[in-house]
């Protein structure tokens, strides 16, 4: 694997062979390993969420609003010092060459410019963009087909970081942590997404865990 071309691209150009001529590997964890933690926390968003299923039936506009733009998001794809940022681009030295990365959402901390969380969407299923997201993320992230996420935890060593800079082949490997919600309704995984209450309930809990993860 040593012998593999590595060569300057940008993060969005990434792909599976990007991640063996650095010796990435990708590990599945369930729930407990990826979260550390057997009892995944409830949801602290109001139980109308977690009990009525179409917006026209809710009583607050808000849960509406909410149910709405997850249906939207199936269709389509506060003033805190954390914000989120759309198509923020990450410079990174590779190969010799400065490359960016540019995220479709970030949550950054303003007070310190630091990334908290990239989402990146899983754009496998459209026909012009067949590419696998996951060799594009760094730190913590989530990809999002649809509404359903896949959880990752990427440790960025300064080892690998020196690596990638001068395209050389790291002698440690960088394990990247993947985790998949499990789901009660596993067929709606991706054309339902968070639609059916079990699956939005089960995706909720994952999400409630993540904010650990992440510091929010």
């Amino acid at each position: 694997m040593a012998n593999l071309i590595r060569s300057p691209k940008s993060g969005s150009d990434w792909t599976g062979n990007d991640l063996v001529a650095y010796n990435i590997k990708i590990r599945l964890e369930p729930a407990a390993t990826f979260f550390g933690d057997d009892a995944m926390p409830p949801p602290t968003v109001d139980q109308e969420i977690l009990t009525t299923q179409d917006a026209q039936d809710m009583s607050s506009d808000s849960n509406a609003e909410l149910i709405n733009l997850l249906d939207l998001a199936m269709i389509c794809q506060p003033r805190t010092p954390p914000v989120a940022r759309t198509r923020k681009e990450i410079p990174f030295y590779i190969c010799g060459q400065w490359k960016h990365a540019t995220t479709d959402v970030c949550l950054v901390d303003r007070l310190q410019n630091d990334i908290l969380l990239l989402v990146q969407e899983d754009e496998r299923s459209q026909p012009d963009h067949p590419r696998d997201p996951g060799p594009q993320l760094v730190m913590v992230g989530i990809a999002l087909f649809g509404t359903t996420p896949t959880f990752y935890k990427i440790p960025v060593t300064a080892g690998l970081v020196c690596d990638v800079h001068y395209g050389a082949y790291p002698s440690k490997p960088t394990i990247v942590s993947v985790h998949v919600p499990e789901l009660p309704s596993p067929a709606g995984r991706y054309n339902e997404g968070m639609k059916p209450l079990d699956n939005r309930q089960a995706v909720l809990r994952c999400y409630e865990a993540f904010r650990g993860i992440v510091g929010i």
